[in-house]
């Protein structure tokens, strides 16, 4: 081995390419004297074998990261491979796990690549890019009706650590399992238990069958933690432009990426901004989300899913507001939600969508203005019944109703319904008076079998006349205990009252 490395080295120098000397190591960092002329993010071969990128070019030295899992001897020698630094990408890596540099982490053995494109690729220009009109089915009711998501969008998925935002992009992610889109799951310096819940939801759902995903450590090092997304974009985008596979992208999550180049940046002496992140942060996330779109060349979407935690649940310090600011809309998750019980604990009021309506037909438009409505005035009505005066029947109602839409919305993972299904039981929802006693679990079943015999958009109403006729109702002494929000479960009386007449 050591023979092929010293022969494809001098095979590089022989070749003409710039050869320097590396001059100081600092962990993952090497600075190179020579070298020129040399590119930003070229590919450099060290004399032992390892690979770096280049990271700055200065007048007299070059800054590279390292790629090997021993740091850089002092004195050794370098070669540039590549002007552009290269990611291995193919059809091949479809139903794989792999580390960001393409190797398998799944124990089955090397992926063939079909091709090799360039990592820091620059996004499509408008002139190449389509309107963006098809609705991206998540499965996950509060998504779909409230705040919905196109294929080809940018949406962003805020929220503190732990409110389930990891848990929601593998549900969005399972849902795709019956689609015609691949997903491309990034995890960026995870921990090993945090890939194995992953991958084993992924499994028991059927859905790495049509996944790629890409995997970096914590224990590795920070260069492979800030290349993982920019990796997992080019493979997307393989998919993308290349096979006309639309392409779901997931960055789980872009906060440690960040974090991980406020690092690299500190150690390379890039002059710190604010939050002592550098300077080109916003240029460094844009240039990723921008990449996705629709393409009028083929027709096919790349969407992109960023996943940014909110300290506190902050979501106006620094780094969410670059996201939000970049992204066509974002998730909010609340741990205020997430305690009462709701999951996904989606946050209504901060929520948006700038694009993802375009993809609603009229009755989804009409569903999602009473579904806002409705929950407005639940959370209004709620607010009243703490001050222990007695409610209006209109207040009464919309508790009721309210505690229904919240109890439709819980779902856990591998929990998902089609858009048919979930027309369904909001229409049931919306329509139903609220003096019967709903059992919201049953009509989300009933709904969900009843949703395989729409094959057209005119099978709709006579589907929905029969669930009308079957409507699953809870006992009358038992309707009070249906509301899933501690809120709502805190004014019984109200609820029982009206159940009542």
């Amino acid at each position: 081995m050591d023979a092929d490395v010293k022969r494809n080295f001098k095979a590089l120098v022989d070749q003409g390419h710039p050869v320097g000397e590396v001059t100081a190591v600092n962990s993952f960092l090497v600075e190179v004297r020579g070298l020129q002329p040399v590119n930003i993010h070229a590919l450099v071969v060290f004399d032992d074998g390892t690979k770096g990128f280049v990271h700055h070019v200065l007048e007299e030295r070059v800054l590279i990261l390292h790629l090997g899992s021993h740091p850089a001897k002092l004195g050794s020698l370098v070669v540039v491979q590549h002007n552009e630094l290269l990611a291995k990408v193919g059809k091949n890596f479809v139903g794989r796990v792999v580390s960001v540099t393409g190797d398998p982490l799944d124990g089955q053995g090397a992926v063939a690549a079909d091709d090799a494109w360039r990592v820091f690729n620059e996004a499509p220009p408008i002139y190449a890019r389509e309107m963006l009109e098809k609705q991206l089915e998540t499965g996950v009711m509060s998504i779909d009706t409230l705040y919905p998501l196109v294929r080809g969008q940018r949406m962003a998925m805020l929220g503190e650590s732990k409110s389930g935002k990891t848990t929601l992009a593998t549900q969005i992610a399972i849902n795709q399992r019956d689609t015609d889109q691949i997903v491309v799951y990034v995890m960026i310096a995870k921990r090993r238990s945090d890939v194995d819940i992953l991958l084993t939801r992924l499994r028991d759902n059927k859905a790495l069958d049509k996944a790629v995903v890409i995997v970096s450590s914590i224990f590795e090092s920070l260069v492979l933690s800030y290349l993982a997304p920019y990796v997992g974009c080019t493979m997307a985008e393989y998919l993308w432009q290349k096979e006309g596979i639309d392409t779901l992208i997931v960055y789980d999550d872009l906060t440690t990426h960040a974090q991980a180049l406020r690092e690299i940046s500190l150690l390379s002496g890039t002059s710190p901004g604010r939050d002592s992140y550098p300077g080109n942060i916003f240029h460094a996330h844009s240039s990723l989300l921008e990449r996705a779109g629709r393409l009028k060349a083929n027709h096919h979407c790349l969407t992109a899913l960023p996943l940014v935690t909110a300290d506190g649940g902050d979501i106006t310090s620094f780094l969410p507001t670059n996201i939000m600011s970049i992204t066509d809309g974002q998730w909010i998750l609340d741990m205020k939600v997430f305690r009462e019980g709701v999951r996904p604990a989606l946050n209504t009021g901060l929520s948006v969508t700038r694009v993802g309506t375009r993809g609603y037909n009229d009755r989804q438009k009409d569903q999602n203005s009473a579904l806002l409505k409705g929950l407005a005035a639940y959370e209004q009505a709620q607010e009243f019944s703490h001050f222990g005066a007695e409610l209006a029947d209109s207040a009464k109602a919309d508790i009721i109703r309210g505690s229904w839409i919240k109890q439709a919305y819980t779902q856990v993972p591998g929990e998902t319904y089609n858009l048919d299904a979930q027309q369904l039981i909001i229409g049931a929802i919306l329509e139903s008076p609220t003096s019967i006693a709903m059992d919201v679990p049953a009509l989300k079943k009933k709904s969900a079998e009843l949703a395989k015999n729409i094959k057209a958009e005119e099978d709709f109403n006579a589907v929905k006349a029969q669930l009308t006729q079957q409507l699953p109702a809870a006992p009358a002494a038992t309707a009070p205990a249906t509301a899933p929000a501690p809120a709502a479960a805190a004014q019984p009386e109200p609820a029982k009252e009206a159940a009542a007449k």
